[in-house]
């Protein structure tokens, strides 16, 4: 498809170069021409007095042929120019086309990629659920609390089919919509987000390494970053192990840092782990099946949306890392100077 397209574009581009090429080999020619003539007008009023060039049918006749002969050759000079631009025109435009047409391109197979993973993970929960329900509705001996498992069986799918949708969605809006900054108290927002999960700080220690800070941001999305990070470390680390943030001013930016402990990421997935759907299974615990893959992708829009900073680094049976930078408001940065 974008082969077709990459010629056709490729023929408009070239129409237009030869276009605009030959109306400019006119103009020369034109020009050149009277040029010509006009020497040639001038050469004759500069004959000896009494010479009289238009009585003279030789010399008239040499005009006439030098004149000709430089029409000639003006427009075989032309010719070659316009056979030179016609082939690195081609070229050109060849590669114009697919310049132009490669973010079309890359954006096509990103979306194509995203609705083949996002169909896959809305028909494992359906397949699962219309698995059960066929089961149970063949075997004549199912009892009572066989249904009640069956229904809290498929009320748990059916969670997950929300989630997803919920998460998708989050994505559409934050990629096509303009989000609405405030001010936004940096540390506050990370310790409300913690205490969701663990206020007796049992397993997340905090340390803070700077005076308050306030972000220019937005805050649900703020919000939902930090939980999604949050969220991340706690499931992909083992139980009881010990998880780090980090809250500090780095280059006249808030700087997040959380590190936890776990089977880590390979230097094979870790470029790939902000992808959509994306899941590196040597990382993952027994939690593998709940997660589609999103977070990070969401963690990831948020912060290019905010014009932030996001780095992740990480090594197999080591400690997991994710630092974040996000802008902080000037006034604030002049306070804390």
């Amino acid at each position: 498809m974008f082969e077709n397209a990459t010629l056709k574009l490729t023929g408009w581009y070239l129409l237009i170069i030869m276009v605009i090429s030959l109306l400019f080999s006119v103009l020369v020619f034109q020009s050149a021409s009277s040029e010509v003539n006009a020497r040639l007008e001038q050469f004759g009023r500069h004959l000896p007095a009494g010479f009289e060039m238009r009585s003279n049918p030789d010399v008239e006749s040499i005009r006439n042929a030098q004149a000709e002969q430089a029409a000639h050759n003006i427009l075989i000079n032309l010719l070659y120019i316009n056979c030179l631009v016609l082939a690195a025109g081609g070229v050109a435009s060849y590669l114009m086309a697919r310049r132009t047409l490669r973010p079309v391109q890359e954006a096509h197979e990103v979306e194509m990629r995203f609705v083949s993973d996002a169909s896959h993970e809305l028909r494992t929960p359906l397949a699962v659920m219309k698995t059960e329900l066929e089961v149970a509705l063949k075997d004549k001996t199912v009892t009572a609390d066989d249904m009640r498992k069956l229904l809290e069986s498929n009320l748990e799918e059916v969670d997950k089919l929300t989630k997803l949708s919920q998460t998708l969605l989050t994505l559409s809006k934050m990629d096509f919509s303009k989000l609405v900054h405030e001010e936004v108290p940096f540390q506050a927002t990370v310790l409300s987000v913690i205490d969701r999960y663990d206020k007796a700080r049992k397993r997340i220690t905090v340390k803070q390494r700077s005076k308050p800070l306030i972000l220019d941001a937005h805050q649900p999305s703020i919000e939902e970053l930090f939980t999604v990070l949050v969220d991340n470390a706690l499931k992909y680390s083992p139980p009881d192990s010990p998880i780090t943030i980090s809250l500090g001013k780095r280059n006249n930016k808030a700087e997040f840092v959380i590190s936890n402990a776990g089977k880590g990421i390979s230097e094979t997935d870790l470029p790939h782990i902000f992808d959509r759907f994306y899941r590196a299974d040597n990382a993952r615990t027994n939690h593998s099946k709940t997660s589609f893959g999103l977070g990070l992708s969401l963690a990831k829009t948020i912060v290019q949306l905010h014009h932030g900073e996001l780095i992740a680094s990480s090594a197999p049976d080591k400690e997991t890392t994710f630092t974040i930078l996000l802008p902080i408001l000037r006034k604030t940065q002049a306070k804390n100077q």
